[in-house]
């Protein structure tokens, strides 16, 4: 390994050893299973909900968020989603997906909350959106309520880089450069 990647690996490294969640370096995330909702598909025009697993996370390079069903949680990490899209990385190699926790929303507003998701599923079909209504990946993977986390997937779905909260600036630099890694590794 050279000198350059042993420096690097600590900073990238750190946000896993810093934050409360069980995510591991090099290994999948915990296995949750929602199906109340679930993910959100789009078929010709209209919107169905199917059962989702995390074992999917598999088969492409993922920055997986996530997130509360709160305007405050989805502010948090706005830098680095309009980092992924100014990316523009290979559909075929990767994919956003963000989970929303909807039992983590201001009381009566999961209306709101799933309606904004199903506009944002039309702007972006690439895009993976989930509704975990009964915050079961808040309680398997030990997330803080009200926030927003951030997991980088290598394409064999194990954890490549975590953070619970708000990243800074020069993390969502280094979230995109790793992604970029990430992708052209899985060429190989």
């Amino acid at each position: 390994m050279s000198l350059r990647r042993w420096l690097i690996m600590p900073l990238l490294l750190s946000p896993l050893l810093a934050s409360a969640h069980n995510f591991i370096h090099g290994a999948p995330v915990a296995r949750v299973n929602i199906a109340d909702r679930g993910e959100l598909l789009l078929r010709d025009g209209d919107f169905l909900y199917r059962p989702w697993n995390s074992a999917e996370l598999a088969g492409k390079v993922r920055v997986m968020q996530y997130i509360a069903g709160r305007t405050s949680a989805k502010k948090k990490n706005s830098l680095l989603i309009a980092a992924v899209k100014e990316a523009n990385l290979p559909g075929d190699r990767f994919q956003p997906t963000t989970i929303v926790n909807t039992d983590d929303a201001i009381p009566s507003s999961g209306f709101f909350v799933r309606g904004k998701i199903e506009k944002n599923k039309r702007h972006y079909p690439w895009a993976q959106f989930i509704i975990d209504s009964d915050g079961q990946g808040r309680r398997a993977w030990r997330l803080p309520e009200k926030s927003s986390s951030i997991v980088v997937l290598d394409n064999a779905g194990r954890v490549q880089w975590a953070k619970d909260g708000a990243l800074t600036p020069q993390e969502v630099d280094q979230v995109i450069a790793l992604l970029r890694v990430l992708i052209e590794r899985s060429q190989s």
